[in-house]
């Protein structure tokens, strides 16, 4: 058994008391040394006090093979300590440069066609190449033996956002590469060939060296699921080593400094599985970028508590997000007034102890000279620039009054995601193509806010079995040990909700037998035959249900044909008779051991969840919020080990006024009016409160 690494958080500059660590990305390099005063000068002026150095600085720092230049890097670094600003300092690995590829193609990625991914981005290279490892190691030790006593540099950064560009490599040496790891999995080739069930389509394999990844096999066609589902996990674990074996070549010759690299946890990104990645940082790190329009808020929201859970709730780091815009979508929507502070906040709610952007001066050149920064092109008289100021205001107000010694407090409510269920859900050959395991996890959560509940969003490995009740949103991939989980969860009094597409298939996407879902049947106490995808692609198809308590089930539904003795039912589907899902079953609950298993077999979307949610929570004795509709604020609680004092964070849901009442001294308003003498509060659109409680 792999033993996580011990929780350390970066240290407070000399003289300097611990407190939220503000700041971003800093690209010194791409600008003239006459600039870096004043960048210092309006740093502090921000209330910065960290940044980070050198990510994509290779071939500055090296611009020769075996020529290390650290001069200018020293100057700057020099330069930030001096006035107080710490450096979070990268390893510099993320993109080698052009004299590594030039010399040596061979450290390029290939796509499933064979095509080079040739230099001219960043993530240019294979991540199982011995040849780029070489490299990169040699690089790393370079930098940790060069600032191994440096006082200013509080944590090392390894590496970029792995898998962001180069996540499936099908080189020659990632085939090799997945041939080992296989072989380290499954010990013999015919517990590959059981796993994967290549007796379909003649695909059983006589030696390890048959294997290939998934490569090109022609339109319309269909890879073996199993095989995708595993060169998943393997693509994600060669990414994993790289990482450790730049982390260990840093902490050998620097065991006194903390080490991360910036995850890039969001509702539909699950590029490795970081929950297999979050026990081999020593604080969890992460990369988010918000969603434009109406789901803004909560997937901002829900992507934060993920952090949070993969975190342990130990502090979590906010590596990037943006003031603005960003540069790669295709439109790049600005932030509307009040979300630059109020987006912040809500990491910091969610159990972030440091808020950082990318990055701190926008680019004038290169890919990325229209994302948004700290200090934009518009300079220190711009509303970005204010409000990044006043967001420093905001986190010193924060770090003053404790919030350090505070945690997210445990909801007890956690939607548990999942990263294998993502990734099998993500296969071209299922049942639709409609549904994927996040937009089921995402509408839990926001259907639980819309009723007063902020549920914690908690990894498959994490302990979700702690708390009162447990959701599994489509779920589709459960093991045995993991079925067991809930099995024990629910007999020693928890309450499950499982949904449509949970329990699908075990770890090798084979599907379970005798009827849906068959690992947890006898929890739920339903027995569904077939699926019944949703849509309107044919003429007088069905495109939706109506369940008989006024909500409306689309993309997939069970054919329920029989329930356990004692099961109740809640919601039944109203349909035409030719459908045969008349009066069949759709939400029912059950008895198991002391606790309770409702099932939903349906999908239902945020809206319809917190309409169909109430009578099954009332069944199973769970508090909710009784508004007549969408809970209009989110509440996010910290709390100190005993509970006994913390931070209540309210932010407006709507694009309306919203009223609160408050529960302790309001300490941040941002876009919202407070009344002291009657203890309320009025948001406005992106409006956020923070009260001391």
């Amino acid at each position: 058994m792999v033993t996580a690494r011990a929780f350390r958080w970066p240290s407070a500059l000399r003289g300097k008391k611990p407190c939220i660590w503000y700041g971003g990305d800093y690209n010194p390099d791409q600008w003239p040394e006459d600039v870096w005063d004043e960048d210092v000068r309006l740093m502090l002026k921000a209330g910065v006090n960290l940044v980070s150095v050198g990510i994509f600085s290779w071939a500055k720092i090296e611009p020769q093979e075996g020529l290390y230049d650290f001069a200018w890097l020293d100057r700057i670094i020099d330069k930030l300590g001096k006035a107080g600003i710490a450096v979070d300092l990268a390893s510099a690995t993320a993109s080698p440069p052009m004299w590594l590829t030039q010399a040596h193609p061979e450290v390029l990625w290939r796509d499933e066609r064979g095509d080079v991914c040739w230099p001219g981005a960043r993530q240019h290279w294979r991540p199982t190449s011995s040849v780029f490892r070489e490299y990169a190691l040699s690089l790393c030790r370079a930098m940790a033996d060069h600032y191994r006593d440096n006082p200013y540099v509080v944590a090392w950064h390894v590496g970029n956002e792995y898998g962001c560009h180069n996540r499936f490599d099908y080189s020659d040496d990632a085939m090799h590469g997945f041939q080992r790891w296989c072989k380290k999995r499954y010990a013999t080739i015919d517990a590959v060939n059981e796993a994967w069930g290549t007796s379909f389509w003649s695909q059983t394999m006589t030696e390890f060296d048959q294997i290939m990844p998934p490569r090109y096999i022609g339109e319309g066609n269909f890879m073996n699921p199993g095989k995708l589902l595993d060169f998943k996990r393997f693509s994600s674990d060669a990414l994993k080593d790289f990482f450790k074996a730049e982390r260990d070549a840093l902490a050998d010759i620097t065991p006194d400094k903390p080490l991360t690299t910036n995850f890039m946890v969001a509702a539909s990104n699950a590029p490795v599985d970081y929950d297999d990645w979050k026990g081999e940082v020593d604080f969890v790190s992460n990369d988010h970028y918000f969603t434009p329009g109406e789901q803004h808020l909560d997937e901002l929201a829900y992507s934060a508590s993920l952090v949070d859970g993969l975190a342990g709730k130990n502090p979590w780091f906010l590596m990037e997000h943006s003031t603005g815009a960003v540069n790669w979508r295709p439109i790049n929507y600005r932030k509307e007034p009040g979300q630059l502070i109020r987006d912040s906040l809500v990491h910091v709610a969610m159990g972030a102890d440091a808020i950082c952007y990318f990055q701190w001066r926008q680019s004038r050149a290169g890919a990325e000279k229209f994302h948004s920064a700290m200090l934009p092109h518009a300079g220190e008289d711009s509303q970005i620039f204010r409000d990044v100021c006043e967001l420093g205001k905001d986190l010193k107000t924060l770090s003053k009054h404790g919030i350090l010694d505070t945690h997210l407090r445990q909801s007890p409510i956690a939607v548990v995601f999942d990263y294998k269920s993502q990734w099998a859900t993500e296969q071209s050959a299922t049942p639709t193509q409609e549904v994927r395991h996040w937009t089921e996890s995402l509408a839990w959560f926001r259907a639980l806010a819309d009723l007063g509940i902020t549920a914690d969003v908690v990894p498959m490995g994490g302990d979700w079995d702690s708390y009162r009740a447990v959701v599994l949103p489509s779920v589709y991939v459960l093991d045995a040990a993991n079925a067991k989980r809930v099995r024990d969860y629910v007999v020693a009094g928890g309450r499950l909700f499982a949904t449509s597409y949970t329990a699908i298939a075990d770890e090798h996407d084979q599907v379970g037998l005798g009827g849906y879902p068959a690992a947890i049947a006898d929890v739920v106490g339903v027995r569904s035959e077939e699926f019944v995808p949703l849509g309107n692609d044919y003429e007088a198809g069905m495109d939706h249900v109506d369940l008989d308590n006024g909500a409306v089930a689309h993309d997939l539904v069970d054919a329920i044909s029989s329930v356990a003795p004692g099961v109740q039912v809640l919601a039944s589907y109203r349909a035409d008779a030719w459908s045969g899902l008349n009066g069949m079953p759709a939400i029912t609950l059950n008895q198991f051991g002391e606790g309770q298993a409702a099932y939903l077999g349906c999908l239902l979307g945020e809206r319809g969840l917190a309409l169909s949610l109430p009578a099954v929570l009332d069944a199973m004795g769970l508090n909710y919020s009784k508004a007549d509709d969408r809970n209009e604020v989110l509440r996010v609680e910290r709390t100190d080990a005993k509970q006994e004092n913390g931070f209540v964070f309210y932010f407006n849901r709507t694009r309306g006024l919203a009223m609160v009442q408050l529960e302790g001294r309001a300490l941040i308003a941002s876009h919202a009016q407070v009344n002291d003498s009657e203890h309320t509060a009025a948001l406005e659109p992106n409006g956020v409160i923070v009260v001391a409680i």
